[in-house]
């Protein structure tokens, strides 16, 4: 009996030890035990297309026509020996080089001007960002109906100022600065309340002592506000370059890539070859090259970031 006795306490002591174990782990990793479910679920949500879209990448596949067929990197060389792609290319090049630009610095100026104290100041800020809460497909609907030549509002203007119709969206040399000004009517807000956020954490000590020693207004944006938001911008703008390397709503609802091919870029691309012409391989080709674009751009933004 006192055998039994010290046996079953020995298993008593172990079992409260295991247990209490598996209650630390429990109580350790408790958040990550919550939320894996989820974050299975999200990965296998980003990852499946996206290994499926590589996989595509390196096969040629007409839509209906049987599985897909092994091609290697076919499908990358004729993109890179196709002049449409080049010129998609250099339009989107364009397209978002010009608007990050535009934004990045009527965003700046807004927020420096902003950043002062004037009557009305919540009532511009709350209009400034308006097209921020907006529709996307809604705003470009509301812009084509105003860029058109005979009816539209900003040519009604022009005439009324003595000049002869502007074709904004059938201009093959307009339609990219036009989207470019659209694009940042639309984001420069953004950029502009990132900005605002990182000049009111400025000491105000700073332009004080920059102040005593004579320094101009001027002087004092560019020797101290300038250097101290940069990393915040240049977060602003990483996240406006990704977003323009992928736009399409705006662009797609207000000219669909015309006149021609003037104003197609890498998404109208990809979208015309995979859901028009049922080329997915092809078109998957294309999505890769555009995600080692933003991978890269964001890396050298991140790094630049990283270096202030």
């Amino acid at each position: 009996m006192i055998q039994n006795n010290g046996t079953t306490g020995s298993q008593k002591i172990g079992e409260n030890s295991l247990f209490n174990r598996a209650s630390r782990l429990l109580e350790k990793y408790f958040g990550i035990t919550m939320v894996s479910p989820i974050l299975l679920v999200l990965t296998l949500l980003l990852l499946g297309p996206l290994v499926y879209t590589i996989f595509l990448s390196f096969h040629t596949w007409f839509a209906g026509s049987g599985p897909p067929s092994f091609v290697g990197l076919e499908n990358f060389t004729r993109l890179l020996n196709s002049q449409e792609f080049l010129k998609s290319l250099r339009v989107t090049a364009m397209f978002t080089g010009g608007s990050l630009a535009l934004e990045i610095a009527l965003g700046i100026g807004l927020a420096q001007l902003l950043n002062r104290d004037f009557i009305g100041k919540s009532l511009v800020r709350t209009v400034l960002i308006l097209p921020l809460a907006s529709t996307p497909v809604a705003l470009s609907l509301v812009w084509r109906l105003m860029l058109l030549p005979d009816l539209g509002i900003l040519n009604y203007f022009i005439e009324l100022v003595g000049f002869s119709q502007v074709t904004f969206l059938s201009s093959s040399r307009l339609i990219i600065p036009t989207l470019i000004v659209i694009d940042a009517w639309r984001w420069t807000p953004l950029i502009m309340l990132i900005a605002m956020a990182s000049m009111a954490s400025i000491p105000d000590t700073y332009y004080q002592a920059a102040r005593v020693d004579g320094a101009s207004p001027f002087q004092q944006f560019v020797h101290i506000t300038l250097p101290l938001i940069r990393p915040a911008v240049i977060v602003a703008a990483m996240l406006r370059f990704m977003d323009s390397l992928k736009q399409f709503d705006m662009i797609f609802v207000l000219t669909q890539g015309g006149p021609g091919t003037s104003s197609r870029i890498l998404n109208l691309f990809v979208y015309d070859n995979a859901f028009r012409y049922f080329h997915l391989g092809y078109a998957s080709a294309a999505v890769v090259i555009m995600i080692l674009l933003i991978a890269g751009f964001s890396l050298i933004l991140s790094r630049l970031r990283r270096s202030t």
